[in-house]
C-alpha cells in the first residue's frame, strides 16, 4: 500500500474544529513515515472533485477530517473503489465514527489509529446504502425528522443548532400522520400511516440518536424503523428513548429488515447522513462490502 495519504478537510466543521484537528492528525501520521497531503475545497463540489482526483490518482487512503457531512462527501469518492477511508471525527454529531468505534474529537488518537491500520493492513469491510448515484453510511430519514430539518434550513433566526429546536416545536404543533407507500425488497407495495420512517445502514444519526438501534453495517440489510401515527404526547414520550435505543419496545414503533426499501409520500424530503437527498419517492438499496474502513 502506498504511503501517500490524502486528508480531506472541512475547515468550518464543528465551528472550526475540522481545521484545528487536521494538524495533530497529520503529525501523528507523518510520525510513522506517511506522506500526508491536505486538500481543502472551496465548497462541497470542489472538495468532492479533489477527492475523486486523489482516489483516481492512487492515494493510499482518503481521510475525512470533519463531521458526518465530510464523511458523506468522502464516501462519494471512495465507495466501490477499494481505496480505504480514514476518519478524523471533528464535527458536531460524528455518528459514523461513533458507530464504527473510532476516536471522536481526539485528532491525534484518530491519526494514530489510521497510521497503525495502514501499517498493519487493518480494514473493515462495510456495507453502504445507495440512492441512485448517492451513497450513505448511516440513516436515511423521512417524515417528522426530515420536516424539522427542512424547516430549520429555511429559518434565518435563531442562529446555530438552536433553530432546529425551534423548528421541532413548530413541527410538533403541526403534527399529522403521513400517508406512505412502502415496499420492502420484492414484497407488494403497501400503504401505511406513520410519523416517520428511518432506513438504517448504521444505527444512529443526529448526534447519537439510535433510531435504528440494532442495525449492523456488515450484514447486507437495512433496519427500517417505523414510528406509527401518534399524538404529540406519545411522540414526546418515545423521542427520549431514541438515545438509549429502547424505543422499539414502545407499541407505536415497528422495525423491519430489508436489502431494498422504496418510500413514497407527498411533501416529504429524504435526508441521508444528515444531507438533503431530495423529495420522496426514493429507493435505497444496500451494497455489501462497498467500503473499506481503516479501524
Amino acid at each position: 500500500m502506498t504511503s501517500d495519504i490524502t486528508l480531506l478537510v472541512n475547515p468550518t466543521s464543528g465551528r472550526g474544529r475540522g481545521a484545528r484537528a487536521a494538524r495533530p492528525a497529520a503529525e501523528a501520521m507523518r510520525a510513522v513515515g506517511l506522506t500526508v497531503r491536505t486538500v481543502v475545497g472551496v465548497d462541497a463540489a470542489d472538495a468532492l472533485d479533489r477527492a475523486h482526483k486523489a482516489v483516481d490518482g492512487g492515494t493510499g487512503a482518503l481521510v475525512a477530517v470533519g463531521g458526518d457531512g465530510m464523511v458523506s462527501l468522502a464516501l462519494q469518492a471512495v465507495a466501490g473503489t477499494g481505496t480505504p477511508l480514514g476518519i478524523v471525527a471533528a464535527g458536531t454529531g460524528n455518528d459514523f465514527a461513533r458507530v464504527s468505534g473510532l476516536p471522536v474529537r481526539e485528532p491525534a488518537a484518530a491519526g494514530t489509529t489510521i497510521a497503525e491500520a495502514l501499517r498493519d493492513g487493518r480494514t473493515r469491510s462495510l456495507d453502504l446504502g445507495r440512492i441512485g448515484e448517492r451513497w450513505f453510511g448511516t440513516v436515511l430519514a423521512s417524515g417528522f425528522d426530515s420536516r424539522v430539518n427542512d424547516r430549520g434550513n429555511r429559518m434565518r433566526w435563531p442562529k446555530g443548532r438552536f433553530r432546529y429546536d425551534v423548528a421541532m416545536l413548530a413541527e410538533l404543533a403541526a403534527l399529522r400522520p403521513i400517508r406512505y407507500r412502502v415496499q420492502f425488497d420484492d414484497a407488494p407495495e403497501r400503504e401505511l400511516d406513520a410519523t416517520l420512517i428511518a432506513v438504517g445502514n448504521g444505527s444512529s444519526y443526529g448526534g447519537g440518536m439510535r433510531m435504528c438501534a440494532d442495525a449492523e453495517m456488515d450484514d447486507g440489510l437495512f433496519d427500517v424503523c417505523v414510528v406509527g401515527p401518534c399524538s404529540r404526547r406519545t411522540l414526546l414520550r418515545v423521542f427520549p428513548l431514541v438515545y438509549s435505543g429502547s424505543h422499539p419496545r414502545h407499541p407505536v414503533v415497528t422495525v423491519h429488515r430489508a436489502a431494498r426499501v422504496r418510500l413514497a409520500a407527498e411533501n416529504v424530503t429524504g435526508y441521508a447522513d444528515g444531507e438533503r437527498i431530495g423529495p420522496l419517492p426514493l429507493e435505497a438499496r444496500t451494497v455489501p462490502g462497498a467500503l473499506r474502513l481503516l479501524v
